[in-house]
Order: structure tokens, then C-alpha cells, then sequence
């Protein structure tokens, strides 16, 4: 199976360096991306949308035969429902890392603090403290070094949709924050956030707790949680 890892703000493809092998060893094949205006520091942001990152991911899709399953972290987890949205019949599996799917005239996260076109890595007293789990000294300087703005476009753009075939397409959710079970008490209460996640036909929840970076903090066990998850898609 070829698997698209997509990673969430301030990441290129590098961050997933530690799972991917978990996944090559057991056969699959796995194209971790590097998003429009992550290339590097000096990379321009200039009018790089939510958009344009969903189409890169498409442009991967649609270089390859078959189906495909895609990973997204965090913010990721809104650009591959996107590309669910655009290409619903190639989708096998969305395995949502940490986040969950962004609907119709959704943002991923407009409050974060810009400087121009780019959204810097805040400092780490911006986070909550679920955020930061396991995640070490050492980790944190490797994370702020590696760390790239993001474009303001994409953390501030609204999500658009179309094709409500996106619902169709089966999902994992890996949570680590928090315990899946008060993700479904939410979903229950039809809690706004929950409410585009709540319509997908199949969806299924696996626990790794840790803070809201696992291919840093848990890499090993993240790979295995995606390799379930992707051993289970037909």
C-alpha cells in the first residue's frame, strides 16, 4: 500500500523519519511530504493557501496507481480530508494523527500569531501542557531548530468542500492528547468541532497517549498504530 504522510505545522517530510521505517518493514511504501512553503526558512509563504496544500498532496495521488492511504498530523489532518473531498475514490484509509477532519468553511487555526505571511513555532509557554508531553529538553531544541513558518494562508484559510463522498472514505483516529472516549463523549454532545467526523460512515479510535507530537515522543509506537490501521483497510 502507498502511504502519504502529511505533517502538521512548522514539519516537512523529515519528521516522520522515525516512523516510516516501522512502516517499510513491513512492506509498505510511504511518501512522507514536504508542503509548499515548508521547503526551508527562507522559503517564500507569499499567497500559499490551505488550497494549494490540499493540491499538492492531490498532485501525489494522482502520480500513483491505486489507492492510497493518507496520514495527516495535526493540521495535516484537515489538508488529507481535503484531498478525501477531491478524490474520494482513491482514498482507502484517512488515519488522522492528533486531529480530525476540518469541514466546510472551517479554519485550522486563525488565532496563531503572524508576522507577515508566516506563523513562526510559538514559544512553548504558548502550548498547553497536553501538548507537551514526553516531549524532552532535548526534543524541544531538536523541534525549534528543525521548525519552519507556516504559511499564514493555510493556518488562516478556510476549508472548502464539495463531494460528499468524502464521507465514505474510512477513518482511524489516533489520539493522544486525550482518551478517545471523551472525543466520542463530544461527538455524542454534538459539539461543533466534532460535528464533520460525526458524519463519516466508518470511523475507528485508537488511544496513544502522549503529547501532541507521537513521531517524536512515541515514534515506534505511532508506526505501529498506523500499521494496524492500515493492515485492517481492505
Amino acid at each position: 500500500m502507498d502511504i502519504i504522510l502529511v505533517p502538521g505545522f512548522w514539519l516537512d517530510a523529515s519528521s516522520w523519519e522515525e516512523v516510516t521505517p516501522v512502516l517499510e518493514a513491513a512492506g509498505q511504501t510511504t511518501h512522507p511530504l514536504t508542503l509548499p512553503g515548508l521547503e526551508s526558512v527562507d522559503a517564500s509563504r507569499a499567497g500559499i493557501t490551505l488550497k494549494d496544500h490540499i493540491a499538492a498532496v492531490v498532485n501525489v495521488v494522482d502520480g500513483l496507481d491505486g489507492k492510497v492511504v493518507l496520514v495527516g498530523h495535526s493540521g495535516g489532518g484537515a489538508v488529507i480530508h481535503g484531498v478525501a473531498d477531491a478524490r474520494p475514490d482513491r482514498v482507502a484509509r484517512n488515519i488522522y494523527v492528533d486531529s480530525g477532519p476540518l469541514g466546510e468553511g472551517g479554519v485550522i487555526n486563525n488565532e496563531l500569531p503572524a508576522h507577515g505571511e508566516d506563523v513562526p513555532l510559538p514559544p512553548w509557554d504558548g502550548f498547553e501542557d497536553a501538548d507537551l508531553v514526553d516531549l524532552t529538553e532535548g526534543l524541544r531544541r531538536n523541534f525549534r531548530a528543525r521548525a519552519v513558518p507556516e504559511p499564514k494562508g493555510v493556518a488562516y484559510g478556510k476549508q472548502r468542500l464539495h463531494d460528499v463522498r468524502r464521507y465514505d472514505v474510512p477513518a482511524t483516529v489516533i489520539t493522544c492528547q486525550f482518551p478517545s472516549a471523551l472525543l466520542t463523549e463530544w461527538i455524542d454532545a454534538g459539539h461543533p468541532f466534532t460535528a464533520e467526523l460525526a458524519r463519516i460512515r466508518d470511523v475507528e479510535y485508537v488511544d496513544l497517549p502522549t503529547g501532541h507530537w507521537p513521531q517524536f515522543t512515541k515514534p515506534a509506537e505511532l508506526g505501529q498504530a498506523i500499521l494496524a490501521a492500515v493492515e485492517r483497510t481492505g
